[in-house]
């Protein structure tokens, strides 16, 4: 399966203001697009270090000295690049979501579009898949999941429909899941309430929304002063917590004044929202929910 082409590439990398003897991060390197573009701007000193926790990635690894690829979870950024005896960097990369190749990989079971197990793991060393989420989850944990990670209205709804159908018969593949929910994807809006139950769902999986926090956290303890982070998002979500902890390094709260009366913040963001122009929209579908967000540790 082809990998598809990366998104915002020359923004997301312009956004990490390289030095060619920096060393720097690619969290998500999925077909190695950014990495490319990134080892492109490195001179023979630079050093970069990439993240994929889906061995599929494995087989994109780059044939270059500078490179190294980690085949690991991007929430242990902190560990791996101490392992490999790093304890800062000058820029980190973080293109969140689904790869394209792992939606057109039919029997991952990301994509509305095939019948499938019910799976969504981005590793498949994970224990927790979409089979045990919709089969063996309480009713209000189902609720929980589509409310906070699908925003559906109704969330009870579509829990309670779940739980009432899995008594009669286990619910195997994404085809039996639809058939089961059919009277809440009325044709007009059919794609839409699907793509936000499979987001919801995949999100449970993966932990998502608590990578991202950990991830988050801990870039600010291995960027250098003056180091830059470059986040490209694709849901409301995921955009939220990236602004959020931008723009005062925290998730939740406010951040405490100083003896002027001064918020103190780690960071400073650098220039404004990026979101891809029409033409790149046109030449990869992928590209129309994202959201560029760069910032600098102070």
């Amino acid at each position: 399966m082809e990998y598809h082409n990366p998104v915002l590439l020359h923004a997301s990398v312009d956004g990490l203001n390289i030095k060619p003897d920096g060393v720097y991060v690619d969290v998500t390197f999925g077909g190695g697009g950014h990495s490319k573009e990134i080892l492109s701007r490195l001179g023979p000193e630079g050093k970069l270090f990439a993240f994929d926790q889906d061995e599929d990635a494995l087989a994109n690894a780059l044939q270059d000295e500078r490179f190294t690829l980690i085949n690991e979870n991007f929430r242990f950024i902190k560990r791996f690049l101490r392992f490999y005896g790093l304890k800062s960097v000058d820029g980190i990369l973080a293109d969140l979501g689904v790869s394209s190749h792992q939606f057109d990989v039919a029997e991952r079971g990301f994509s509305t579009r095939f019948d499938a197990g019910l799976d969504m793991r981005m590793s498949q060393k994970n224990d927790l898949n979409a089979y045990k989420i919709v089969n063996e989850y309480e009713e209000a944990d189902l609720k929980r999941v589509f409310l906070d990670y699908g925003e559906l209205k109704n969330a009870p709804a579509l829990a309670r429909t779940i739980v009432e159908a899995r008594e009669i018969q286990l619910i195997k593949t994404t085809d039996e899941l639809k058939e089961v929910l059919a009277k809440y994807l009325p044709d007009r809006v059919r794609n839409k309430i699907l793509a936000q139950i499979y987001q919801a769902i995949r999100i449970e999986v993966n932990q998502e929304m608590d990578v991202l926090k950990e991830f988050l956290e801990q870039s600010l303890e291995v960027l250098k002063p003056e180091g830059r982070l470059s986040v490209i998002s694709y849901h409301s979500l995921e955009d939220r917590l990236v602004k959020r902890f931008m723009k005062n390094g925290m998730f939740e709260g406010e951040p405490e004044r100083d003896f002027f009366g001064n918020f103190s913040v780690p960071f400073k963001t650098v220039g404004k929202l990026i979101v891809p122009d029409k033409e790149e929209i046109k030449l990869n579908n992928r590209a129309r929910s994202a959201k560029l967000r760069i910032a600098e540790k102070k």
